[in-house]
């Protein structure tokens, strides 16, 4: 079955599969709704799903899908070349995830893929995306805000660093008012605790 709610898309993607000889379209559907109704008429094999679906969000149509048909073969195809829509089709139990602009014989072998093993999640740059979500968050500092934070790693209060900077005491608490924000810190031993875990900071001898 192709869910999308682009009728030439669907044409496009009929003509793909019905030129091999290992697959069918029995049926179409151009909105979520459609799509959850005509699944439980036809429980096919495999259901190729667009994101952006009139109604709703095709990853919902993924979840509804597995949660009623374990060995489903859903494949996500969209154009969202995005870590989130990856992730999320991985997430709701998606079979593969293949791009809108990738050749038909890819979206095909996605198809196959997921009849052979519905619940083996295969995308291109899945290593990639998940290297990214597990990355530590970047944070990134002023140049005053990386000095203030070395001064107080030092042990320096307000008024020290003030002296040092040659900057007035409520300009040091401003400045360190973003640094906090930007560390998710509440105080001094919070903000130097976090950069000296993310590396911002040598931990002080």
């Amino acid at each position: 079955m192709l869910v999308d709610d682009h009728a030439l898309i669907r044409q496009g993607l009929r003509r793909a599969f019905e030129q091999t000889d290992d697959f069918e379209v029995v049926a179409e559907a151009g909105s979520l709704a459609e799509g959850l109704a005509l699944d439980r008429a036809y429980a096919t094999d495999v259901v190729i799903i667009d994101v952006n679906l009139g109604d709703g969000n095709g990853i919902d149509l993924v979840r509804h899908i597995r949660a009623e048909r374990p060995d489903a073969g859903l494949v996500v195809c969209t154009m969202y070349d995005k870590d989130d829509y990856l992730l999320a089709a991985l997430e709701a139990g998606a079979s593969a995830f293949v791009l809108k602009q990738a050749p038909a014989d890819q979206v095909i072998s996605a198809a196959r893929r997921a009849v052979a093993a519905p619940m083996a999640f295969t995308a291109a740059g899945l290593a990639e995306a998940m290297r990214r979500r597990l990355a530590p968050p970047t944070i990134q500092l002023s140049p005053r805000e990386a000095e203030i934070l070395a001064l107080l790693t030092q042990g320096m209060s307000v008024v020290q660093v003030s002296q040092q900077l040659f900057v007035s005491s409520s300009t040091t608490k401003t400045h360190m008012a973003k640094l906090y924000e930007k560390l998710g810190a509440a105080n001094r031993t919070q903000a130097v605790m976090t950069a000296v875990r993310l590396g911002l900071v040598d931990v002080p001898a």
